[in-house]
């Protein structure tokens, strides 16, 4: 693929930003498309605004060959639930609208896995043919994203070439707006969570997601989905790799789904109407995580060569970042 103009929507987060530093590193010209407070690497063009706004959009597609869409609400909890559909199904229907206008040579829409897993539970791993429906969803997000990926879907069929990529949870140093995975790790590190429910993940280093949406740009078929994941892996697991890496002690009581999920309802109920801040237990990501999270990545695998590097130097990577940041509050004795 030649080096051209790329406008990467959502260039500000944790996958954006290591995606806009691979397409300055091949000799892209790249435009970024952000909300006002997010702060963006220097080198690329900026254009501050959101794609709630089909005019901010307009201008942001001229003179780009490629585009990326990335931007979302990418949180479990909102204090308006009707940001989620705003953002992440409307502004995507905008992109898509404005982007029609253009003849642009490829269009990568960032999915997620979490619109993947549905009311069946399974052990096999979740590939990327599934199909599941909209009263399958857990929750606003959720439901904002499956629409938002049908809207993707919809307008492959209708002639743009729009390929859509499906991160599992990314890891990784640089998530500087510290992303539900990241608050996750970073809570069990400073010993702010005391118990876990047990669950099934889908971990992946952020860095190759970033190279797989410039592997779908370049060999994605549109109106195709690819999961960009890496190792299944369950939360009891993931606790005892970060024991092994950081040397301190993670929890080791496992509290049953059906009191994480009244903690949840009390927790989102206490943030909806009298804290406003995010809660501790989501109710979303709690009821995601009674359903199967494991998944089959052999179809970007194969297709694109997506790369399935060490998730523990990713776990490595982002812990170092996190006590760069000052983020991690108690010492940690060494690395292995």
């Amino acid at each position: 693929m030649s080096p051209g103009c790329s406008l990467v929507t959502g260039g500000g987060g944790f996958i954006g930003s290591h995606l806009v530093s691979l397409l300055l590193a091949q000799g892209e010209v790249v435009k970024v498309l952000e909300l006002p407070d997010v702060p963006l690497s220097s080198g690329v063009e900026v254009i501050r605004g959101s794609v709630c706004d089909a005019s901010v959009i307009r201008h942001a597609l001229k003179g780009v060959d490629r585009l990326y869409h990335l931007a979302a609400n990418p949180n479990l909890w909102a204090r308006d639930k009707k940001d989620f559909q705003r953002v992440n199904h409307e502004g995507s229907l905008n992109v898509f609208k404005e982007a029609a206008k253009k003849d642009l040579e490829v269009i990568v829409y960032t999915s997620t896995e979490s619109i993947l897993t549905g009311n069946v539970r399974s052990n096999a791993p979740v590939n990327a043919s599934v199909q599941r429906r909209l009263n399958e969803m857990p929750g606003p997000y959720c439901r904002s994203k499956f629409l938002a990926e049908q809207a993707a879907f919809k307008a492959a069929k209708d002639g743009l070439p729009v390929v859509v990529v499906a991160p599992t949870l990314p890891v990784g140093p640089g998530d500087r707006l510290i992303t539900p995975p990241t608050r996750m790790i970073l809570d069990f590190i400073n010993a702010r969570t005391p118990a876990y429910l047990n669950c099934q993940l889908n971990l992946v280093d952020v860095r190759d997601v970033a190279i797989g949406h410039l592997l779908a740009a370049q060999y994605g078929r549109p109106g195709e989905r690819y999961i960009l994941g890496n190792e299944n892996i369950t939360l009891s697991e993931l606790l005892q790799l970060i024991e092994e890496i950081t040397r301190l002690q993670m929890p080791k009581l496992r509290v049953p789904y059906w009191l994480a999920l009244a903690a949840g309802v009390l927790s989102e109920f206490t943030s909806d109407y009298i804290t406003h801040r995010p809660p501790k237990a989501p109710l979303t990501g709690v009821r995601l995580a009674f359903h199967p999270m494991f998944f089959n990545s052999d179809k970007a695998i194969k297709e694109l060569g997506f790369p399935q590097n060490s998730l523990r130097q990713a776990l490595k990577d982002e812990i170092t970042w996190l006590v760069d940041q000052g983020l991690v509050t108690r010492q940690i004795p060494c690395y292995q």
